[in-house]
């Protein structure tokens, strides 16, 4: 078993236990949010027809070769045309089409003059200055090409990717399926939220945290609830989640205390541990193993420590599960706003929120930085590491930081 390890140790191997879900067909309208099973490739193009862009008349530009404020040519407009109609005329030299916003190129335009710059008089239209061949001619593919991809297997659909796919009459999506996320919190003194306070006892915060994180990144949590200190019940909650779902995260259990019992319960239902403790503060008591490739990943009981390494290594390992090929959360340098007076013989993060100021990222502390402070997680949008054996840090300190999703 590996113990101590880095944190990008413990990604790698996390990571190379992770096989995403299984894939579904949905329709366009629920599609938002979810991963693409598929390469989205156009069938046609966006617009499917070369068109006007705006009101005015549509013409042959040889026919302006040599117009002029003092020369004008003068064409006859044989059609118009609004947007919704195809032309029935085409164009030949001398010849002109009235035409709307939107409407199609008649067959031998090649140009447009907006309804503001002519002369109309009768079926007429005079022209003060020569045109290119294409000049105010929307192509058609301007936007997508046929044949182009729109979207990589991979991407979470947006609302661009949905009015893509509306647009070419693409009405169902192939995507993965959401990664269901069993969540257990262990510990003889947690109580349920609807549970009056006794002495001595906590609520379970830790499993509605995680779930609404999961929700957030587009998994499907299932909560099986609070466990005590028993190897045996740990276990067999933790198999229930393997049967339930397609990965396992507790909470609890997982330091060198007389009950911290979830590496004995992992063992005893036939995992193999991959890893027990990272080189990280806050968060260093945590526990990965796998059973029927499927992953354990449990978490210090502490509040801030189990979010903090939920954003580290569950989170990507989530993404990566539910099919995202982008998984791994960004970087960017920030500076510290404010000291922060303590020594880090061990690799720390800071958890705290980007703040720009006059185009310099600064990195601003959401609150106490204990293990437990859970507070500091409101408006927390980003981790600032800290390097291992470094002194306390004055404001303005450079620092590597973790963007959070």
């Amino acid at each position: 078993m590996n113990k101590n390890i880095s944190l990008e140790e413990a990604q790698s191997l996390l990571f190379e236990r992770c096989m995403p879900v299984s894939r579904e067909t949905i329709n366009l309208s629920d599609a938002l949010g979810r991963v693409l099973s598929e390469n989205i490739i156009a069938k046609e193009n966006i617009p499917p027809f070369a068109r006007s862009p705006f009101d005015g008349y549509a013409f042959r530009a040889e026919d302006t070769s040599k117009a002029s404020k003092g020369n004008p040519v003068i064409l006859e407009v044989i059609e118009e045309v609004p947007a919704g109609s195809y032309p029935r005329e085409s164009v030949v030299s001398g010849k002109a089409v009235k035409i709307l916003t939107g409407a199609p190129i008649p067959e031998g335009a090649d140009a447009v003059i907006k309804y503001e710059e002519t002369e109309v008089n009768g079926n007429l239209v005079s022209i003060f200055s020569s045109f290119k061949s294409g000049e105010n001619v929307v192509p058609a593919g301007e936007d997508v090409a046929m044949d182009e991809m729109i979207a990589p297997k991979g991407m979470v659909v947006s609302p661009p990717i949905i009015g893509l796919m509306a647009a070419l009459g693409i009405s169902q999506v192939p995507v993965y399926k959401r990664p269901k996320i069993a969540i257990i919190s262990t510990g003889d003194e947690l109580l349920d939220i609807s549970e009056p306070l006794r002495p001595g006892m906590i609520r379970n915060s830790n499993s509605y945290t995680l779930a609404a994180y999961c929700r957030e990144i587009g998994a499907d949590p299932v909560i099986l609830g609070t466990v005590g200190d028993r190897v045996e019940d740990v276990g067999a909650m933790i198999q229930r989640g393997l049967d339930e779902a397609d990965m396992v995260i507790s909470t609890g259990g997982v330091s060198v205390g007389d009950y911290d019992v979830v590496g004995e319960a992992v063992s005893s239902i036939g995992a193999e541990t991959l890893y027990w403790k990272i080189e990280t503060k806050p968060g260093s008591p945590n526990l990965a193993a796998v059973k029927d490739d499927k992953v354990i990943l449990s978490l210090s009981g502490n509040p801030a420590a189990a979010l903090v390494i939920f954003h580290l290594l569950g989170v990507s390992f989530i993404k990566k599960l539910a099919g995202y090929t982008d998984y791994l959360l960004p970087q960017i340098e920030v500076k510290l706003k404010h000291n922060f007076r303590k020594a880090s013989p061990r690799r720390r993060f800071l958890r705290g929120k980007l703040v720009i100021e006059n185009g310099t990222a600064w990195m601003e502390m959401t609150g106490g930085q204990g293990n437990g402070v859970l507070r500091s997680l409101v408006g927390c949008n980003l981790l600032a590491e800290i390097p291992a054996g470094s002194e306390p840090q004055p404001a303005g300190s450079k620092l590597k930081a973790y963007l959070l999703q």
